[in-house]
């Protein structure tokens, strides 16, 4: 059987160009320090969440920088049905750190990574399913969510702006603010400047700048760096073997199908981003790819794997579209996953710095999704509604992240995302007002109303025959210009 990767390879997609061994290390190494800091927090949650000691703490979050690392390298370079062979950086996911939590809490850490590898199984199983439903993710859809990941990052960036840990005494104070606004200034000045190359290195640049000037000023602590072992091997099934309990899978397997929606949102946002061809076939070899580096990870004391959306914005305020720059930052996060000491200069980067850097490229996400919004025919449907509502929706857990905590835990896994509750919102009405047209009304929305220019039936009925616009001034079939009165002369 032919090899489904190499058949989805040609030579003029964006995706597979070539910039060479330096390009390469620079612009992949931007992309980890952009990731580095949420591929950290899971483990670190989940680890002082289960009681770890910080040696153990440290092995989940090297174990979790070597499986995000391997699990880019096979999503970006791919293998026989596994693969998008595009520009996504792959970590820890997110969407299930509740519920991980709450498998700790009962079963310990040995159930959580039981039900990640049965729910990751099942996943795997499922996934010709999800793969045959890109058509129902047009612009429409694509633009909402894409606008939502962006915005749904924004508290993360102000978080990092602030100082990242909210209960440290210094958390949201002047000084930490003021660094992250010159690290923003930074990014600014050097993406105006002629050169292409520091225009697209910017985002490194500047965190690079903005470190040292932390580091001169106080606000750097590097002290940490040489604690600690400087080279150590992943260590197979360290915290015991897994234990698979039904209630744990039923959970996971909730915040799988959450994983499955959001990688392929994030697949076809990136496809959308650097203007290449995703079909069904593609989308399917992508989550495959993340259902078995999830099934994988627990081997290695990680957890579900997904693409992060920080650096789907990070390919969008470069440009740099190749998927060997992203495949180089999986060879760094595995390197990093071997070598701690380096995991620990990359830590001693000050969140304040990151945060700066995380306004130009969460909110360049927003504008790419507004950008793609902008290519939706809004004349006589309901398309303005559904922007209008997934967006409300997706919303609402980022303003009130407690608003689903009294509804049952499947509920509250499901909708806790503003990105999947986006996402599933825009999926369903788009099926229901764009698909399932029986029983449409053929006349537009009180909410559409207005929102286009209308003319008033007797203005219409005083034109002749013949009548035009030129300039600015009405003329007769003759050429004779005919007076426009202003609106207080009516």
């Amino acid at each position: 059987m032919a090899n489904s990767a190499e058949e989805t390879v040609s030579p003029t997609r964006p995706e597979d160009e070539k910039l060479g061994i330096g390009a390469n290390l620079a612009y992949g190494l931007q992309h980890v320090l952009t990731m580095y800091g949420g591929i950290v927090a899971v483990p670190l949650i989940l680890g002082q969440a289960a009681g770890l000691g910080s040696g153990d703490i440290g092995l989940l979050i090297t174990a979790s920088l070597f499986a995000g690392g391997l699990a880019t390298i096979l999503q970006t370079i791919g293998l026989p049905f596994f693969g998008s062979q595009l520009p996504l950086v792959q970590g820890v996911s997110f969407s299930g750190v509740a519920t991980m939590i709450a498998i700790s809490g009962n079963g310990g850490l040995q159930s959580v990574l039981g039900a990640v590898i049965a729910a990751s199984l099942i996943g795997l199983l499922i996934t010709p399913i999800f793969s045959r439903i890109t058509r129902f993710f047009p612009p429409l859809v694509t633009g909402i969510v894409i606008t939502t990941i962006g915005l749904t990052l924004m508290p993360v960036a102000a978080r990092w702006a602030m100082g990242g840990n909210s209960s440290a005494p210094d958390f949201g104070s002047p000084a930490n603010i003021q660094l992250a606004a010159v690290t923003l200034v930074i990014v600014l000045l050097l993406s105006k400047l002629g050169s292409a190359a520091i225009s697209r290195l910017s985002i490194l640049l500047a965190l690079i700048i903005g470190t040292v000037i932390a580091y001169f000023a106080g606000m750097a602590d590097f002290s940490q760096v040489t604690e600690g072992p400087f080279f150590a091997l992943p260590l197979v099934f360290h915290f015991g073997y897994p234990t698979f309990e039904v209630a744990a899978i039923a959970s996971m397997f909730i915040v799988i199908m959450v994983t499955l929606v959001e990688t392929s949102a994030d697949i076809l946002a990136v496809g959308e981003i650097i203007e290449t061809k995703v079909d069904s076939r593609r989308l399917g070899d992508g989550l495959r790819a993340d259902m078995l580096s999830s099934l994988l990870a627990p081997i290695f004391g990680s957890f579900t794997q997904s693409a992060f959306a920080q650096n789907v914005g990070l390919v969008a305020v470069t440009g740099v579209k190749s998927r060997y720059v992203v495949a180089t930052g999986g060879l760094f996060l595995v390197t990093l996953g071997l070598l701690p000491v380096m995991g620990r200069i990359v830590a001693a980067v000050p969140s304040s710095v990151l945060g700066g850097a995380g306004i130009v490229l969460f909110g360049t996400v927003a504008a790419s999704g507004i950008r793609t919004l902008s290519k939706v025919d809004y004349a006589n449907n309901m398309n303005l509604v559904i922007v209008a509502t997934s967006i409300g929706f997706g919303m609402i857990p980022i303003a009130s992240p407690t608003f689903y905590e009294h509804f049952p835990a499947w509920v509250e896994t499901i909708f806790h995302s503003g990105i999947s509750s986006a996402a599933l919102m825009a999926i369903s009405l788009n099926m229901i007002f764009n698909h399932m047209t029986a029983g449409n009304s053929d006349q537009q929305s009180v909410f559409v109303a207005g929102t286009e220019r209308t003319l008033r039936y007797q203005d219409i009925a005083r034109l002749h025959d013949g009548d035009y616009f030129l300039n600015g001034k009405l003329y007769d079939a003759n050429g004779t210009e005919v007076p426009v009165l202003a609106a207080e002369a009516h």
